[in-house]
This record gives C-alpha cells, sequence and structure tokens, in this order.
C-alpha cells in the first residue's frame, strides 16, 4: 500500500455568529455586515448574522446558537447586549466575541478591544480566548459592573430615554444628581457586617463601567475576586472631583470611595428599587445577594 506524502489536515472551521444590536449606543450597524464580509478570516471561520429586535432577543439567538453547536458567538452592541449573550454562553465550551458599539463599552474597553469595527474583527482572527470570572446578583448574571443606588437610577432613568449614548447618559446623571439623596445599608461581606451610608455601592468584576471611567483601578476580571465599591456621601460640589478621580485611575485612593475584595456579599437596604446589571435596569427587592463565580466565561481578547 502506497501512502501519498502530499496529503495535508483538513482545517475545520469554525462556527460564528454576529449577534448585532441595531440600536446600542445610537450608531448605526447597517454596515456591519460589509465589514463582516471584508475582514473576517473565512479560512478560519464560517459565520452568519443575525439583527436583535427588542429587549432579550440577543439571548434568545445566543440559545439557538449553543443548541445547534455554534462554536463562537460575537456580541456587537454595548454591555447589554454583551450580558445577554454571556449569560447564556457561561458555564460552557462556547466562546464569546465582541465588538463594542455600545454607549460604554465597559467590558469591551477592559479587554482592549478596539472601538474601529475593523479593528475588532482583527482581534478575532487572532483567537487569542482567556476564561473569565462572572457574578450573579440574586441570581441575575453580570460580567462587567453592576451597582446599586445613585448609578442604578440613572440607568433606570437612561433605559427610559430614547437619545442613547454617551451624551445621554450625562445629560440624565445631571438630571438625577440634582435630587438624589444616600441612602443606608447593611452589607454582609464574606461575614463579616458592616453599616455604611453610601451614594451608590458599585460591583466591579473589572476596573470600569465604561468610557474610561474606572470605579475599581485594581480589578481584575481574573483574580476570583469582585471589588466592591461603597461610594460615601458627598457634597454635590465635589462631584468634579470625584469625576476627576474616575478617569484618572485614582479612585481607590479618594476618601469617598471605600473598596473590599469579595466573593460573597449580602445587601440590605430599607426600600425596594432599581439596581443595574451591567448597566441594565432590574428593578429589585430590599435585600440583595451577589456571588462571584470564578472561571466561567471563554472570552476572545
Amino acid at each position: 500500500m502506497t501512502i501519498s506524502r502530499n496529503l495535508k489536515p483538513v482545517l475545520l472551521k469554525k462556527t460564528v455568529l454576529f449577534i448585532i444590536n441595531p440600536i446600542s449606543g445610537g450608531k448605526s450597524k447597517l454596515h456591519v455586515p460589509e465589514l463582516i464580509a471584508q475582514n473576517l478570516d473565512l479560512v478560519q471561520f464560517e459565520y452568519t448574522y443575525r439583527f436583535t429586535e427588542g429587549v432579550g432577543h440577543a439571548r434568545e439567538l445566543a440559545k439557538e446558537a449553543v443548541q445547534k453547536g455554534i462554536d463562537i458567538v460575537i456580541a456587537v452592541g454595548g454591555d447589554g447586549t454583551i450580558n445577554e449573550i454571556a449569560s447564556v454562553l457561561s458555564g460552557t465550551d462556547k466562546i464569546l466575541g465582541i465588538i463594542p458599539m455600545g454607549s460604554g463599552n465597559g467590558l469591551g474597553t477592559s479587554l482592549a478591544i478596539p472601538f474601529d469595527v475593523a479593528k475588532a474583527i482583527g482581534v478575532l482572527n487572532r483567537m487569542q480566548v482567556m476564561t473569565i470570572d462572572s457574578a450573579t446578583l440574586n441570581g441575575h448574571p453580570f460580567f462587567n459592573v453592576s451597582g446599586i443606588g445613585f448609578d442604578a437610577e440613572i440607568s433606570a432613568r437612561f433605559a427610559r430615554d430614547k437619545s442613547r449614548g454617551l451624551w445621554g447618559y450625562v445629560r440624565n446623571t445631571i438630571a438625577e444628581i440634582i435630587h438624589y439623596r444616600p441612602k443606608w445599608y447593611k452589607l454582609t461581606i464574606d461575614g463579616i457586617v458592616y453599616h455604611r451610608q453610601a451614594f451608590m455601592i458599585s460591583l466591579a468584576n473589572s476596573t470600569q463601567y465604561g468610557n474610561n471611567a474606572h470605579i475599581a483601578p485594581e480589578a481584575s476580571l481574573t483574580d476570583g475576586l469582585l471589588d466592591f465599591c461603597v461610594i460615601k456621601p458627598f457634597e454635590l460640589y465635589l462631584f468634579p472631583i470625584l469625576a476627576y478621580r474616575l478617569f484618572s485611575k485614582t479612585a481607590h485612593r479618594s476618601k469617598f470611595i471605600e473598596i473590599f475584595k469579595a466573593r460573597e456579599i449580602k445587601v440590605e437596604r430599607d426600600e425596594p428599587g432599581p439596581v443595574h446589571l451591567d448597566g441594565e435596569p432590574v428593578q429589585m427587592g430590599t435585600e440583595l445577594l451577589i456571588s462571584l463565580k470564578p472561571a466561567t466565561l471563554k472570552v476572545i481578547h
């Protein structure tokens, strides 16, 4: 029997689904399919794409992708779109990719993924995969930063606003901050009880909210811990100074910000209200249980 020396191994292409949120960040996505066709490595990948049609649709499309055995699901949108898709992929062998086109793009920015679509597709082509932590708040997954208090109220207001993008977020922040009052919380952090009055509380898996506003500069997506950030009450005239702290990556040095490293947290408050999960508001009750889930999501970076 003669064995040919010219046989080459067959490269099995990875199957990819791009899930495109057409309204995230107030940016048109109609050009994205063309950019995918022009820039994706078609030797490595076989792809399809779908546009979402409303809240929750990205989650349903991701579930269909997992059921069909698709290898990689790409979120084209912001942190809310990523949350819907990652909630399905977390704990599976499927891989998340990100093309950041939202209002904040916190997780994409933390992973150093370019905003330029063609360059972001170039990141996908390199197929460097890491496994990051996730967390849950009353059983609801989040992957970047979630919050209680002022920023949750902002997220709820922003969700009702028809305008998107950074300016819409800034406008809603200014409108809300004039009237908002800090609240008291009972915090049980890895078994130790604290009582704190807080303007807001941020649960940081990555360092930042988005737009390079770093609430937890020493946070890590892979350390098995959340950075639990308590923003204390402050006079309104100090708001620009706190904003400077965020954008200069020095929030952890502010006397108005207390940060705990933790895996299991219980927050008790006097009344129900909104929280946000990666920027998306959800109404919850007076008791909030937060758990860190180490090494649960595979993501291209």
